[in-house]
């Protein structure tokens, strides 16, 4: 098998982009600096299908060298035909290998190889084929059999030698990869998921699993993910109904009994194959590849949840004052400047047992008047609501030109308690750094969010349901995209968010920021190459993500990776510009000035290719842009309303905070969000809610139900 013209195939990619990127990820580079630096030799092809290509790339190689370690344990065994070696060979998926190799792999002690050892091999052979060994015809079942009952300790019974023969078989028949494929393709195209309620479940989160029966082809992933924790946690017995018939007939499919002579033992084998050594490994066969599709497709989901969260506009220029809420332990309060840095904390009462609501407020317009806040961010998790109510009416009856937003905070406990943050507020006890943390997110999301294990951030479902290893590489890349496409301030940036650039490990994120320190900022980009463990090649994957602005260098405020800065030069030479003339904020005219020039003249005058030129125009007009100013505003508030006040009918502006398989929830300014269920979201069909909303979108709905009993809302995104 060729893995890159596979690869071309399952991707719908050429062969040369295939081949180009490869030797790319061969050659260490990373995929941001692949997609965005090497797209003459890719042929533009984007971060995501990059990384399905690395993937699937590890996949196919690893699925090769399985094939070779098969084929040598086979040959080994002495077993290794040329019909097998170009099955094993053209094997497609690691499970079409594993079959395969099934018959062959050592196993333990079973009925079978016990019968074996007894010598009842010849005995099997004779009711597969009907003949005894020497050609002739076999007799009846039990006289054949009582040719290998011997007088010698270990007696069989004729009977026992029969068992032991049909054993042999049921164990060839179970080892038949065609048996096992044919059924796994039954399984799943006519087989339902059942579930039946244990003891509990009708007051459990599984409730509605009491009595329930799915199609396998059809069962959402979300409810493949909530059976399986239901059955772990003891709530849910799970079965699988089928045509037992049907399944029969192919497990003895293998030896046709219809006018054989010993066509009845052949069923008998076949049957005890089934049940004994098909049917339950394939029911975790098939319940682990339900589980598996379900989890690919919520770490799909929970990436581009998390990719959404990460790429929230920030609110820039603003002193803000974050709000962690609490009841007994007080609300915790930190204020900081536009920079982030922070200005005064403090610790106030107004929520329950205290609720010294008079003083918390004489606090805060204290600290609003002092410090000019311009915008109050709300954590979301404990006495939130309250906290809210608290902040709308002091904006009320004071005046104040003050919004606030509510952010989720999940989180944000994480980083408080790690030693990252320790070092980075050693004077400030837990809490208080959990309220800097919630007020910083909303200045620059991403930059703070970096700083948390992805998981623990909580835009998903059954995140920690997930495989470990495949759920941080999902995430892992994810915040790594979102990090390089923003760019970075080399001069600015925490060790956590510089180690998310493209080459710059942990080791070398604190080395820079140590270098930083001691010899203060950096003026050029090249200056990089002076720092610890920071070589040539890492210099090269890292480079153009790195921003200086205000640098000696005016190309460095830019993605302009350095080794273009010649083509860059000789571009604006062409429209009568210099690299200085980009101090002043940006070429906005740069594409006026290009438009006579033909892609050729300016690839043979720069020595660039079209991508290439095309992203340092882009980059020239706009230095240093972040593509997250283009998207809608985080909706700000001055007052809120209360779950009661919600009415049927009621049009409202909400942001998606969370998407799920089944709908999307919707923050319209009650402390709980209401949920779009899919159907909802649009007039056509909806495959999944992706495909409509993302976190972070602002968007029109209608109130449909309010459950105020349950605390639930029912929007939609359909105009009444």
């Amino acid at each position: 098998m060729d893995i890159n013209q596979r690869l071309g195939a399952e991707l719908s990619v050429a062969p040369k982009q295939v081949e180009a990127a490869v030797k790319l990820i061969d050659g260490g580079n990373t995929i941001p600096f692949i997609a965005r630096y090497r797209k003459e030799q890719t042929g533009n092809l984007d971060d995501q299908l990059l990384r399905q290509l690395a993937e699937r790339l590890h996949y196919l190689r690893g699925l090769e060298e399985r094939k070779g370690e098969v084929l040598a344990s086979i040959e080994k065994a002495g077993a290794l035909t040329g019909e097998l070696r170009r099955a094993v060979e053209g094997a497609n998926t690691l499970t079409e290998l594993e079959d395969l190799y099934r018959p062959y792999r050592p196993k333990r002690r079973t009925r079978a190889s016990m019968a074996k050892e007894r010598g009842l091999v010849p005995l099997a052979d004779t009711l597969r084929s009907g003949k005894r060994p020497d050609g002739r015809p076999g007799g009846p079942a039990l006289e054949e059999a009582r040719a290998y009952c011997t007088g010698e300790e270990g007696l069989i019974t004729p009977e026992e030698a029969l068992q032991g023969a049909m054993d042999i078989l049921a164990e060839e028949i179970s080892d038949d990869p065609a048996i096992r494929r044919r059924l796994r393709q039954f399984f799943t195209a006519s087989a339902a998921l059942c579930c039946e309620g244990k003891d509990g479940c009708a007051e459990s989160f599984y409730k509605n699993y009491l009595s329930y029966r799915e199609p396998v082809r059809s069962v959402a992933g979300h409810r493949v993910l909530a059976i399986d924790r239901g059955e772990k946690e003891g709530f849910l017995k799970v079965s699988l109904d089928f045509d037992r018939d049907r399944a029969l007939a192919i497990a003895q499919s293998k030896y046709p009994g219809a006018r054989h002579p010993y066509g009845e033992f052949l069923r008998r084998a076949g049957e005890d194959a089934f049940d004994r050594l098909i049917l339950p490994s394939a029911f975790r066969e098939l319940r682990a590849t339900l589980t598996e599709t379900a989890c690919q497709g919520a770490i799909r989901v929970f990436g581009a949840n998390l990719k959404q969260l990460l790429m929230q506009p920030p609110v820039r220029d603003k002193v803000v004052l974050g709000l962690d809420p609490a009841y007994r332990t007080g609300c915790k309060i930190a204020v900081v400047d536009a920079t982030g840095k922070v200005l005064e904390t403090a610790v106030v009462y107004p929520t329950p047992p205290q609720k010294k609501v008079a003083e918390a407020a004489r606090t805060l317009l204290k600290l609003i008047r002092r410090y000019g806040v311009e915008v109050i961010s709300i954590g979301n998790g404990t006495a939130s609501k309250e906290s809210e109510i608290f902040v709308a009416d002091l904006i009320r009856e004071n005046g104040l030109d003050v919004s606030y937003a509510v952010v989720s905070e999940a989180g944000a406990s994480v980083y408080s308690a790690s030693p990252l943050a320790a070092k980075e507020f050693p004077q400030f006890d837990v809490s208080l750094r959990s309220a800097v943390s919630i007020a910083r997110r909303l200045q620059d999301p991403l930059a703070e969010l970096v700083k948390i294990d992805p998981k623990a951030i909580g835009v998903g479902q059954y995140q920690h349901d997930m495989p470990k290893k495949e759920l941080r590489q999902a995430l892992e890349g994810v915040v790594e995209d979102c990090v390089n496409t923003v760019g970075v301030d080399l001069n600015t940036a925490s060790p956590s968010l510089l180690a998310q650039v493209s080459g710059i490990s942990a080791a070398v994120a604190q080395n820079i920021v140590a270098r930083r320190e001691e010899l203060g900022p950096f003026a050029e980009r090249r200056e990089l190459l002076a720092v610890p463990k920071l070589g040539p090649k890492a210099y090269k994957q890292a480079a153009g993500f790195l921003r200086i602005p205000g640098g000696k260098n005016p190309l460095d405020r830019t993605a302009v990776h350095p080794e273009s800065y010649p083509a860059a030069k000789k571009l604006l030479a062409l429209c009568g510009c210099k690299p200085a003339d980009l101090a002043g904020g940006g070429l906005a005219g740069l594409g006026e000035k290009l438009a006579p020039f033909s892609e050729e003249a300016l690839e043979a005058a720069t020595g660039a290719g079209s991508y290439t030129l095309k992203d340092i125009a882009q980059e020239l007009q706009k230095p240093g842009r972040d593509p997250r100013d283009e998207l809608p505003q985080p909706v700000l508030r001055q007052d809120l309303m209360d779950i009661k006040d919600l009415k049927p009918g009621m049009k409202l502006t909400g942001t998606v905070r969370n998407i799920v398989d089944f709908g999307a929830f919707v923050d319209i300014g009650v402390h709980q969000d209401g949920l779009v269920h899919i159907s909802r979201l649009s007039k056509r069909f909806v495959k999944h809610p992706l495909d409509v909303v993302k976190v972070g979108d602002v968007v029109t709905v209608w109130v449909l139900e309010v459950d105020t009993g349950r605390g639930r809302i029912s929007l939609t995104m359909l105009e009444p």
